[in-house]
């Protein structure tokens, strides 16, 4: 392999949300956040703007549109053209944008539980009722599904937004064509917008397909704002550089003037790290997507031989597991045991939504060496109980 990913940056010190939030005596696998180093072309990229002394207010560049659109059809054959894209500083930023554009003040929004906490946070932001509709795990085949029924019967009147997971963090799910057809039906008939967050949409393991559910058809398209980043795909979150694909110009119209005031640009070095991901580092993205699929399959295998009381789902997506702990003979929540027995920080389910509090969400975005020793520790703690 071309890059060795066993290797890791020390990250101690280094202003890291993740490894110095915490006390250091704890291994971090909670914030979506992967610890490798970045394709040396971003870099690159980076060093070469560098050399410019002059960091003035940025244009987006024809080339960084053009390249986003001809990965678009590429991927996933969607013809998207260069004028329906607006870049926003950050994905959890777009779909609040997309609140205050598309909810008047008695509005509701719809999302899909467990979910990422800004999901939940969002509607609060803006005084409005936020409607939790809940996932459902079928053991059959090991995967959570969508109740389209009660999803249906959920939406309210002045129900304005639905916010989409897809991929699904953190259940891991990448929704199928089927499905995403009956939701985008189903909003279609009451009169729902979608904001449709897809960050994860390039972290696929085999046999996985992505869809953006507005490239199904010109119905969903003109209903749909999508958000997609280089963020989590190329590990390059602290350069906040995401896209909103927004094809219906009167929607686009109402999004850019939620923007006013709040979002106006990305910053250069952004938008010049945002371009080499995608059109200079895909041999990086298939080694990356070929170790984290082996980090997958090792800690699946792992947790069902050493920690079986743990419940884990097939994932399809993203570099995160959703783990049920609710069978373990442990009296506190199983991410302050863990963090406190086993010194492993991982997301307490508990911000995911009501119902989830014996849950945790674990990021295997690091080298095999730290993924191994965490799960030891967590394995030993949990021997201790016994």
């Amino acid at each position: 392999m071309k890059y060795n990913f066993n290797e890791v940056p020390n990250r101690r010190n280094t202003n890291s949300v993740k490894w110095d939030l915490y006390p250091a005596d704890r291994l971090p696998l909670w914030v979506a956040d992967m610890d490798f180093a970045v394709c040396p072309k971003i870099i690159d990229a980076i060093k070469k703007r560098l050399e410019h002394p002059v960091f003035g207010y940025p244009l987006v560049s024809d080339d960084f549109k053009q390249v986003f659109c001809d990965r678009m059809h590429k991927r996933y054959g969607w013809q998207v053209n260069p004028d329906e894209i607006i870049t926003i500083p950050g994905i959890v930023s777009g779909f609040n944008f997309a609140i205050r554009a598309f909810c008047a003040n008695n509005s509701s929004v719809i999302y899909q539980t467990p979910a990422y906490p800004p999901f939940i946070e969002a509607p609060n932001n803006f005084s409005l009722e936020g409607i939790s509709n809940d996932l459902f795990y079928q053991e059959k085949e090991n995967i959570w599904k969508i109740d389209f029924d009660k999803f249906e019967e959920q939406i309210k009147d002045n129900t304005s937004l639905f916010i989409l997971c897809n991929p699904h963090n953190p259940v891991g799910r990448a929704f199928t064509v089927e499905e995403l057809t009956r939701l985008g039906e189903i909003c279609l008939r009451n009169g729902v917008k979608i904001c449709s967050d897809e960050i994860h949409c390039e972290i696929l393991y085999q046999g996985t397909k992505h869809t953006p559910i507005a490239s199904l058809n010109s119905e969903f398209a003109a209903n749909t704002i999508t958000f997609m980043a280089p963020s989590k795909t190329f590990n390059i979150p602290g350069l906040a550089c995401s896209v909103a694909i927004v094809q219906n110009p009167e929607l686009r119209k109402q999004f850019h003037q939620a923007l006013q005031g709040l979002g106006s640009f990305v910053s250069i070095l952004s938008l010049e790290a945002g371009l080499a991901a995608y059109r200079d580092c895909d041999d990086w993205l298939l080694e990356l997507l070929a170790y984290l699929e082996e980090n997958r399959n090792f800690a699946q295998e792992y947790l069902q031989k050493h920690m079986p009381l743990i419940k884990q789902n097939n994932i399809d997506a993203t570099f995160l597991m959703w783990l049920d702990c609710s069978a373990l003979p442990i009296t506190e929540s199983p991410a302050d045991f863990f963090a406190n027995e086993a010194h492993v920080q991982l997301n307490d389910g508990n911000y995911f939504g009501k119902g989830y509090e014996k849950f945790v969400r674990l990021n295997f975005g690091t080298n095999k060496a730290t993924l191994e020793t965490a799960l030891n520790n967590m394995r030993i703690a949990l021997e201790k109980q016994e």
